[in-house]
């Protein structure tokens, strides 16, 4: 089960004008329904990413942007800052990276036609939409703001054993939407030479869209995570030894070297099934095993902590490396909430290289 979701945040956002583009199609297509499986077939039946040389796209091509905030207006766990998020974000887009509100999908829970309410059947209808028909050096931008869950992995790609997911707003009835889902709707079908960028503000976003490269705030791709919980059980392993508890000794050592074993086969699973070509960028709010902030900030209003951050820190520096905005990210946050920013990518990338869109 997921964790609860932290405190609440509101503000009205008109929608955007209608686009011609993005229409609920009255009929799912054939690889639509494949992508929309229950949870734990999602990857079935979907080939491994093809093969060739990564290229960086030089974003030129057209431009597309998803924005999704919800508040859960009137249900248990309220937010207040979402909605303001997807606003704030969509003048930045604007204002800073040219792209046009025609070609922007805003679904936020105060929209005023149901086309654009952020339910499960409308994100998944808009999440095709964003990637349909891409070319070479096309730029995509996916956020999302709103609640962030975890569910039990059942098809052996997540080291920690959950999968984590974002709630539609009619989670309660349509169910939650699991990162499997959206990397093969979104990640999957990209080919070489396009962008991607990917903003997730909500709890247990770590590895939200399935990249498989994670990197730590020095450049470096962050280790196994089975290590950590080996490291641990060595080290139970050592105090049951002092103590005399030989049984405990053999039941630590397993657990451990099950960890390690494990893990290293989620991690080898997930580098197999989710690296892809296409030139994949993801920014979550924290860890997969963290929460993240809604809260208000002087002079800004009811925001997410992420949301925020990630506005602040281009606008402060619009010139940065990767890793310099993954720094930047984490220095905005650090001391005011315990949530740490996370940077993925679909392939290794060179850290020291500008970030733009």
């Amino acid at each position: 089960m997921p964790l609860p979701p932290p405190q609440g945040h509101a503000q009205y956002a008109p929608p955007p004008p209608n686009h011609q583009q993005y229409q609920q199609p009255p009929q799912q297509s054939a690889q639509q329904q494949l992508y929309q499986q229950p949870h734990g077939q999602v990857a079935q039946g979907v080939n491994p990413p093809p093969q060739g040389n990564f290229q960086v796209s030089n974003c030129q091509g057209r431009k597309r942007a998803l924005l999704i905030g919800i508040n859960y207006i009137g249900q248990k766990g309220e937010l207040r800052g979402c909605i303001n998020d997807v606003r704030n974000l969509r003048n930045f887009l604007v204002s800073r990276y040219n792209f046009r509100e025609c070609d922007m999908v805003v679904l936020t829970d105060d929209a005023q036609d149901r086309q654009h309410l952020p339910t499960r059947a409308n994100i998944i209808s808009a999440m095709h939409w964003l990637v349909n028909n891409c070319r070479v050096n096309d730029t995509y931008f996916f956020h999302y703001s709103g609640h962030g869950g975890q569910v039990e992995d059942k098809d052996g790609d997540e080291d920690d054993g959950y999968d984590e997911t974002i709630f539609p707003l009619d989670h309660q009835q349509a169910g939650q939407i699991v990162d499997d889902e959206m990397h093969a709707i979104m990640v999957r079908p990209l080919p070489q030479g396009v962008r991607l960028t990917a903003i997730f503000d909500s709890c247990h976003s770590g590895t939200a869209l399935d990249l498989p490269y994670v990197y730590a705030s020095d450049g470096t791709l962050v280790k196994n995570g089975g290590l950590k919980a080996a490291g641990s059980a060595v080290t139970g392993a050592g105090m049951a030894y002092l103590q005399g508890n030989m049984g405990g000794v053999v039941k630590s050592l397993s657990s451990g070297f099950k960890a390690l074993t494990s893990s290293k086969s989620a991690e080898q699973k997930t580098q197999a099934t989710r690296s892809t070509m296409a030139d994949c960028v993801m920014f979550a709010g924290c860890k997969d095993s963290q929460t993240s902030a809604d809260t208000s900030v002087q002079g800004y209003g009811s925001t997410g902590a992420m949301s925020y951050a990630f506005i602040a820190a281009l606008t402060q520096n619009p010139n940065q490396t990767y890793l310099q905005l993954l720094n930047s990210l984490r220095q905005i946050l650090k001391g005011k909430y315990s949530q740490k920013p996370q940077m993925s990518t679909g392939m290794p990338r060179d850290m020291n290289s500008m970030f733009f869109l």
